[in-house]
């Protein structure tokens, strides 16, 4: 089973760097990467920038509309009127069979501000390990702020990476 996680950098090119660290790792056999897409919102930007890591996944299992809708919901929706957001609500609730609930979609909001990027990754079969040791070896600092893992399994996941 694919594993849905949001990872944060305080800077905006974190996102950009993690990437670049995971596929790597990929090449390696030490983690399946299914797709990913990465955010990243320099201090001094209105909006952030989103971008689909073809490079990692080659076509992609969710897609550019996925992403897409995804990064909609995320930073889109507080500036749409109430029709559209209507709408949007009910795509939110198609997105809850991936695990994307409010509470994805608020966590995220609150969290990737100005200054900061993520990194959006649909993964399975990390070598977790060898994972968190090439993240600490490269100093990339990161923190978890979603997932659609079970409550227990999360906690080990950051537990894992606080060290």
């Amino acid at each position: 089973m694919a594993t849905l996680t949001v990872w944060k950098f305080d800077n905006p090119n974190g996102a950009g760097e993690a990437a670049s660290t995971l596929e790597g790792l990929g090449k390696q056999g030490l983690i399946n990467i299914h797709d990913a897409a990465t955010v990243s919102w320099p201090s001094d930007a209105k909006k952030p920038k989103t971008r689909q890591l073809h490079s990692l996944t080659g076509a992609g299992a969710m897609g550019g509309m996925f992403w897409g809708m995804l990064f909609g919901l995320i930073f889109l929706v507080p500036l749409l009127g109430a029709a559209i957001g209507a709408a949007a609500g009910a795509l939110a609730g198609s997105m809850s069979d991936v695990g994307i609930d409010d509470d994805f979609i608020k966590s995220a909001r609150d969290k990737i501000t100005p200054g900061t990027s993520a990194l959006f990754l649909m993964s399975s079969d990390a070598v977790t390990d060898k994972v968190k040791a090439a993240f600490d070896e490269r100093s990339i600092k990161l923190e978890l702020i979603q997932s659609n893992l079970s409550n227990e399994q999360e906690a080990a996941l950051r537990e894992m990476i606080s060290g």
